[in-house]
């Protein structure tokens, strides 16, 4: 990985259009923290394909290299690491966090600069972020996507929302990938009973279609997030499945230079799936065993899919959607310390996800790019 302070290009600077009538350059930039930032990003870098834009793609680590792989002849830009790591424990997940706000902090400042360089050595029309707070600009059209409108973090709850809040502010427009109905995914985490932000609530963001296709597996394993919680689950994983008597297919999560395949017994191992490949497998599998991130909720409502969450411990959002959800009945959750192979035996008393219709008209989403440069 390059130094994350400078500005160099993933890919060459001359794929960049000089035509007398460029299209316009749109940067897309996810926040690397696992990879469901990355991956909802991907319906909206091929809309604006196919609406006539130059996505630019900026991230870094395992986003940006898996985004990397599903546009090859994309231009990429490496930004600063905001560096999160997950405690061991639950009980030191706040603590953790807050130990980390310094360096968070630090990167959002340097990203802010180096989007105010980009600009002018790009060209760019615009910026849509993926909640990295420092990318916004006075000269082009800002955009944040985030469904967090309240960021849940305990006793200090109201405090984290407030600053959050702030930096949504600076944007131009908030994009809440929900419903603004009753019956939507996120809860409370993006609907606000007041505020002042300029909110646009676009529905749920999937990369996958449902497809009628034959059931291969009767369970689907889909690991993902920050270290070292990922490879903790793994591990419990690994010795609880031991004991399910039907045909596994377990994806590790993990973005390496060459896609692995492991077959044993009843169990198929990938280290990492690309989209087409991830969208078949969820397709073709009965139950899914996943964290409680908020974009495997939508890719799997998009599904219509019967799931079975363990949300990261102490990770407060994950938390509350698997708690809403079970309450809900629409799937069943448990803490980490407490999975035992025998609680999939509920996922069939749940409704399961299911997706409530919104249109997205991209090119009313997208209008705020056609306005000229202020340089």
């Amino acid at each position: 990985m390059k130094d994350p302070i400078s500005i160099t290009a993933v890919k060459q600077p001359a794929m960049i259009s000089k035509s007398k009538n460029p299209k316009k350059r749109i940067l897309v930039a996810p926040l690397n923290w696992g990879l469901g930032h990355a991956t909802r990003c991907i319906p909206i870098i091929n809309a604006l394909i196919n609406s006539g834009y130059e996505p630019i793609i900026a991230s870094d680590g395992q986003a940006l290299s898996l985004l990397e792989k599903e546009f090859p002849n994309l231009l990429f830009l490496t930004l600063p690491s905001y560096k999160i790591t997950y405690a061991e424990k639950a009980r030191f997940f706040k603590l953790q966090m807050i130990a980390q706000l310094p360096q968070i902090y630090l990167a959002i400042v340097r990203e802010k600069k180096i989007l105010k360089q980009w600009i002018t050595t790009y060209q760019l029309d615009g910026v849509i972020s993926d909640n990295r707070l420092g990318l916004h600009s006075k000269s082009v059209p800002s955009v944040i996507i985030t469904h967090q409108l309240q960021i849940l973090s305990g006793s200090t709850s109201w405090w984290s929302t407030k600053i959050h809040q702030y930096f949504i502010r600076k944007f131009q427009e908030c994009w809440v990938p929900d419903s603004e109905i009753k019956e939507n995914l996120t809860g409370k985490l993006g609907h606000l009973d007041h505020s002042s932000l300029n909110l646009k609530y676009i529905g749920a963001l999937s990369r996958f279609h449902k497809k009628a296709v034959e059931q291969q597996y009767d369970l689907l394993v889909l690991l993902s997030g920050p270290e070292p919680q990922r490879s903790l689950l793994e591990l419990k994983l690994q010795r609880e499945l031991k004991r399910f008597e039907g045909t596994i297919l377990f994806v590790r999560g993990i973005i390496e230079g060459q896609q692995t395949v492991v077959k044993r017994l009843n169990k198929t191992t990938y280290n990492y799936m690309t989209s087409s490949e991830l969208e078949l497998a969820i397709n073709e599998s009965k139950m899914v065993l996943c964290r409680s991130g908020y974009t495997t909720i939508m890719d799997l409502a998009h599904l219509n899919k019967k799931a079975f969450f363990i949300p990261t411990p102490g990770q407060y959002e994950q938390e509350y959607l698997a708690q809403e959800l079970d309450r809900r009945g629409l799937v069943p959750h448990c803490k980490q310390d407490a999975f035992q192979i025998e609680e999939l035996n509920r996922i069939p008393l749940y409704q399961g996800l299911r997706k409530h219709y919104t249109p997205i008209l991209w090119k009313d989403l997208f209008s705020p790019f056609q306005s000229k440069r202020k340089f």
